[in-house]
């Protein structure tokens, strides 16, 4: 297998993605809330990003965490960010939109694009919830988008890699097929071999201790189990070097 290979950071902070950058990555989306998979990060958040980074940048456009059907307020405040986006410089944003019956919402995609250009635009593992792939491929690739983030429709893209790989075939080249979910330094080398696709999506991150000294023991604002209450989850630019040079050295071979 011969090629070259992208590396896409998901960072939920500015420290993640100067991370991304350190370690090498191509590209970045950046995100708020990654517990709820990503929610579209904050103005300053964006700006910052833009000020302190080369690489490709490419926000979110995500209003909440839950489900991908947005009412017509939740589509308005999506172009809203998109036309911020644009104004800050970035190079892309990275949307996704479906209609109850788990069909991509190609009309109001396709609006998101047509709005997006000159940038270039992602559509999100939305794909995975879509209620038949193949055709969800086709409706993508109809909208504009120049690539899909996918785990195959699994929780992880181990799990996924039969349809992965179906799917970087079908799309034969007309859009990338970015693999995500559970991407890792000691699996990607048997993801790029198994699944053929060129373009990975991961956090590489680790959670770091808390500065605070005094921690309220009857108190939780998180909540959430296996999450540390006094720990700030950021990219690693060395995990970031590892991931991509396994990655290279799987596809060179």
């Amino acid at each position: 297998m011969s090629g070259k290979i992208t590396l896409e950071i998901c960072a939920g902070s500015v420290a993640s993605c100067l991370a991304a950058q350190e370690g090498g990555a191509q590209r970045i989306e950046l995100c708020d809330n990654l517990l709820e998979g990503g929610t579209t990060p904050s103005y300053a958040t964006i700006a910052l990003a833009r000020e302190k980074v080369q690489l490709a940048l490419y926000p979110i456009i995500r209003p909440r965490g839950g489900d991908f059907l947005y009412d017509e307020l939740e589509f308005e405040v999506m172009k809203r960010d998109i036309a911020l986006c644009k104004q800050l410089g970035c190079d892309g944003v990275v949307i996704g939109m479906l209609t109850p019956d788990g069909k991509v919402d190609k009309e109001r995609c396709k609006i998101l694009v047509e709005l997006a250009w000159p940038m270039g635009v992602t559509f999100h593992r939305a794909f995975d919830m879509t209620e038949d792939p193949l055709q969800a491929l086709e409706d993508v690739i109809a909208t504009g988008c120049e690539r899909i983030l996918t785990s195959g429709q699994r929780n992880t893209a181990a799990e996924g890699i039969p349809l992965l790989k179906t799917l970087v075939e079908k799309a034969a080249g007309r859009i990338a097929i970015m693999v995500g979910s559970g991407v890792r330094s000691n699996n990607i080398a048997s993801l790029v071999q198994e699944t053929g696709a060129t373009e990975y999506h991961t956090t590489a991150r680790a959670y770091i201790e808390s500065g605070m000294q005094f921690r309220n023991p009857h108190v939780s604002m998180g909540g959430i189990p296996g999450v540390p209450e006094y720990g700030i989850s950021v990219s690693q630019a060395a995990e970031v070097k590892k991931i991509r040079e396994a990655a290279e050295k799987a596809i060179s071979r």
